[in-house]
């Protein structure tokens, strides 16, 4: 079982997340365990207080460095964790993609710690001395990482084994084999005088093999470029 810890102020906000679909279905099988940690039980006076002003003046409010570090720890020593990953949800941190997923996703004999950033940012000695992991989902701030932490938390444990019925299914996502995903088609076969191509319907699977991988290279080079480019040139190189 892979196990999942999210250290965030606004616990109340993964409720719904978690609770439906594909991550409820992980956690019910048993493959996948996902607890979210309210991060004001660890502040350190009756007013709960998680933020301050930053040294040095500016504008917003960094979340403090002590309750990070006492909620993080008592997770490690209550879960007997060893070496766990500690992401951090940050703007300034590695873009998440499907590589990155797939890399996660083979920590499920560890356990993966998400921090929830929040506020202006989070005092430094957080990402330098605790996180061994910064990730963001784009170019662009969210008021928290809450956000971030459902996105990293669902692309990873749709990849685990079990949750998701059709493995083929996960395997042939967008982005896995490096392109896009090749046209999906569905019954009726007409809609409104819109056919599904004949050679879906031929029962040829190598030719229709064929047909998606060429649907899927003009899909990545019309939409994702520099995608495409990746993908021509790493197949280049094995050749």
């Amino acid at each position: 079982m892979m196990k999942f810890f999210i250290v965030t102020a606004f616990p109340a906000m993964f409720d719904g997340v978690l609770n439906e679909s594909i991550l409820k279905r992980a956690q019910e099988k048993g493959i996948a365990e996902i607890s979210t940690i309210d991060l004001r039980n660890y502040a350190e006076d009756k007013h709960k207080t998680l933020d301050d002003y930053p040294f040095g003046g500016g504008a917003g409010m960094l979340l403090k460095p002590e309750p990070i570090f006492k909620c993080v720890e008592d997770i490690i020593n209550k879960n007997s964790l060893v070496q766990p990953r500690i992401i951090l949800t940050s703007a300034a941190g590695e873009k998440f993609d499907q590589a990155c997923a797939n890399s996660l996703k083979q920590e499920a004999e560890r356990a993966l710690i998400i921090i929830c950033g929040h506020y202006k940012g989070i005092d430094e000695r957080v990402r330098a001395s605790l996180a061994t992991d910064e990730i963001s989902i784009g170019d662009y701030i969210l008021t928290g990482g809450e956000l971030a932490a459902m996105i990293i938390t669902d692309a990873v444990v749709r990849l685990l084994p079990g949750v998701i019925g059709d493995a083929e299914s996960a395997a042939t996502d967008s982005f896995q084999s490096g392109l896009l995903e090749f046209p999906q088609y569905t019954r009726p076969s007409n809609f409104r005088g819109m056919m599904v191509p004949e050679i879906l319907l031929s029962g040829h699977h190598k030719k229709i093999q064929d047909w998606r991988y060429k649907q899927s290279l003009k899909a990545t080079k019309e939409k994702r470029k520099a995608l495409y480019l990746a993908h021509i040139e790493k197949c280049d190189n094995k050749t």
